[in-house]
């Protein structure tokens, strides 16, 4: 992806966003979902997949699931709130690609019964939430995508999230659900490139919510917020992937579900001719190997390949410890593919292929076949 092309286009966004709130002088939302539907080819091809079964694929926009954001657990969030309940953001350093990117998570405050507000951070169900949703956004008359403005919107209501969440064996009743759909609008992430800033938004934005009295009467009442811009950005220059959403909603470990996508993503060819690896010191990046103690976190590591293995996503794995004055330095993981892993990434290379040679025509303003 043109990281120059998105800073700008991340750019030029937040300037707009600044000029409206102060013209107004107190906030509102910014943006609203177009009034007519738009006809985007770029959504068209999105929602297309390479597979006898669409329920169980979806996309995968590498740049955006890059940003850690989702690893804190529910202990470690105890512990950063003081005793009113109240939270500092919280700041994580990672490197991608010769970059050196720092994401800062602001905590949403949330008003309680007692009347007092408390500081959450995303975490699992936010992360289960968001991939629900953009399984959402594939399905027809869900998603709304403005080329022009580089804005993508998702319609949902939160009964449709409790039965996705309740069929991939991942349910939250609808009191936690609508909860995490709050964090994840009032949480803000600060995004660094080279202790630049090149992006501040939430994980949902300009969410647009029913009343409670309206959800009370009607459990399906529509939601509608935008993602965002990386996702839209991805839709537009046609940068995404398709992989097993159920595989991926079946796994029960975090980091799991993050070295699964790493291989969607990176290991493209696999086969049984070849395999794939990674180092201990690279997955510490994602911020999922937070343990005091490095042994633990290696032991993390471990757990999560294991469920790799039983999910069949992997045949098997090594690991090779790499010492240094007899103590372990680094550790290099080696994966070898199950034949439904090939399989899976076989037909995203093909729907790949396909949406490549559409691309052509899109950019040169010809029709695209469906």
């Amino acid at each position: 992806m043109d990281t120059q092309l998105i800073d700008s286009t991340i750019t030029q966004n937040s300037v707009k966003k600044l000029n409206v709130r102060c013209q107004n002088h107190k906030y509102k939302p910014v943006k609203e979902p177009p009034e007519k539907y738009i006809k985007s080819i770029q959504l068209d091809l999105f929602s297309q997949f390479v597979t006898n079964d669409k329920s169980v694929v979806s996309n995968t926009v590498e740049i955006w699931e890059n940003i850690p954001k989702y690893f804190l657990t529910e202990r470690q969030v105890k512990k950063l709130r003081s005793t009113d309940g109240l939270a500092e953001p919280y700041e994580w350093n990672y490197s991608e690609k010769d970059n050196n990117f720092t994401v800062r998570l602001q905590p949403a405050l949330i008003k309680q019964t007692n009347g007092k507000y408390k500081a959450f951070f995303p975490g699992i169900t936010e992360e289960i939430i968001e991939e629900a949703l953009k399984k959402f956004l594939t399905i027809q008359n869900h998603g709304l995508h403005d080329p022009e403005k580089v804005e993508t919107w998702v319609r949902f209501s939160l009964s449709m999230l409790h039965r996705e969440l309740k069929e991939q064996g991942r349910e939250r009743n609808r009191n936690e659900i609508r909860h995490a759909i709050d964090v994840m609008s009032l949480s803000i992430i600060t995004l660094f490139k080279n202790s630049k800033e090149i992006w501040k938004g939430s994980i949902l934005q300009d969410l647009l919510t029913v009343g409670r009295e309206e959800y009370l009467a009607d459990s399906s009442s529509l939601h509608v917020c935008r993602l965002p811009l990386f996702i839209s950005h991805a839709i537009n220059q046609l940068e995404y992937r398709q992989f097993n959403y159920k595989r991926l909603m079946n796994c029960d470990e975090q980091l799991a579900r993050w070295i699964y996508k790493r291989l969607i993503n990176r290991y493209r060819q696999a086969n049984l001719m070849n395999n794939y690896h990674f180092m201990y010191s690279s997955l510490k990046e994602s911020a999922l190997l937070l343990q005091n103690r490095e042994t633990d976190n290696r032991k993390k590591v471990i757990s999560a390949l294991k469920e790799l293995v039983n999910k069949n996503i992997i045949y098997k794995y090594e690991a090779q410890e790499v010492k240094k004055n007899r103590i372990i330095s680094d550790v290099k993981y080696i994966i070898f593919p199950s034949n439904e892993f090939i399989s899976e990434q076989k037909a995203a290379n093909k729907r790949s292929n396909v949406i490549e040679g559409n691309s052509v025509n899109l950019f040169t303003g010809q029709s695209v076949n469906n």
